[in-house]
């Protein structure tokens, strides 16, 4: 199948690069947003463990889906970032457990958001699975002042599914974020998304959803955790009346 090629193909990278990391690696990052990406990479020979689960309400009516991904998070240099998802999976009410697929993802960073007017980075993520594949790209923005960190992520997705990958579809998604550092291990935040969804790249039927909701982070020594509630603000039915995601990471 698709993504068990796309795990074997990166089988051998993910141990040669495990194998020569170094020994005194310490922890990437914190992650202050659960729905956006921060500008600053991972310092290079850090290596960190995220584990990230969503559960969504209200889809198909009642409906309830968990989805889950855990990601290797690797820095190479000092602006170069290297993600590796080996295990991408879901339940879902109708269908139960299913296998998702892998992904990776590359962030480059070009500014810094404290001593430059604006932190910038480039994103792009390519994810395989069983009749689905799909490229994400962002646009990253950050500054931060003092206490407070301002966050804004452009997203463009294209995406294929079936058996011979017919189905198309996009998304254009803005998504802005603040944080408040209420002390150095716990900081509050609020986080809003706007997309745009065009199905087989057409705009004719005007999909437009808005999700908005508050997030707290805590961090200490070698690991954190980050958890956003998300309520929908428009009426879409086929997207979630609630969602509340979790990332937590650990460095080592």
């Amino acid at each position: 199948m698709a993504e068990t090629n796309f795990i074997r193909h990166l089988a051998v990278p993910i141990l040669f690069l495990l194998a020569a990391w170094p020994a005194t690696a310490t922890l990437a990052g914190v992650r202050h947003f659960t729905f956006l990406y921060e500008a600053p990479t991972s310092a290079p020979g850090s290596v960190e463990l995220e584990n990230t689960i969503t559960w969504a309400h209200g889809l198909r009516g009642n409906g309830n889906d968990v989805s889950i991904r855990e990601e290797l998070e690797l820095g190479i240099t000092d602006r170069f970032q290297l993600g590796i998802y080996p295990l991408d999976w879901s339940h879902h009410t109708d269908e139960g457990f299913q296998y998702d697929g892998g992904a990776v993802e590359l962030i480059y960073n070009l500014s810094n958001p404290v001593v430059d007017p604006a932190g910038i980075s480039l994103y792009e993520e390519i994810s395989d699975g069983q009749q689905h594949f799909e490229s994400e790209s962002k646009l990253i923005a950050q500054k931060n002042f003092g206490r407070w960190i301002l966050d804004y992520n452009a997203t463009i997705e294209a995406e294929w599914e079936g058996r011979r990958l017919e189905e198309e579809s996009g998304e254009f998604q803005q998504a802005l974020g603040a944080s408040y550092e209420i002390s150095p291990r716990l900081s509050v935040g609020l986080e809003f998304l706007h997309e745009f969804v065009f199905l087989n790249w057409s705009d004719d039927q005007k999909i437009r959803n808005v999700f908005v909701g508050p997030n707290v982070s805590y961090r200490r020594n070698q690991w954190f955790v980050t958890v956003t509630a998300l309520g929908q603000a428009t009426d879409t039915e086929d997207e979630p009346n609630f969602q509340l995601r979790t990332i937590f990471g650990i460095g080592f």
